[in-house]
């Protein structure tokens, strides 16, 4: 049963996320062969507040 996460930046609308969720159970059940209802994709995303790059904060 594969579980994937994705964790991104917020700011995505539900059709993007739908579109997501989508494409990568696809990828995972062609490159696995595991089937489809086995697969489960998390969404987390993460405020540019609570993400740094380089020492400072994306909303910075």
């Amino acid at each position: 049963m594969p579980y994937v996460t994705v964790k991104m930046l917020e700011g995505r609308n539900d059709d993007q996320k739908k579109a997501l969720v989508e494409k990568v159970t696809d990828a995972v059940v062609e490159s696995t062969g595991a089937s489809k209802e086995k697969v489960t994709v998390f969404i987390e995303e993460m405020s540019k507040n609570d993400y740094g790059v380089a020492g400072k904060r994306l909303i910075d």
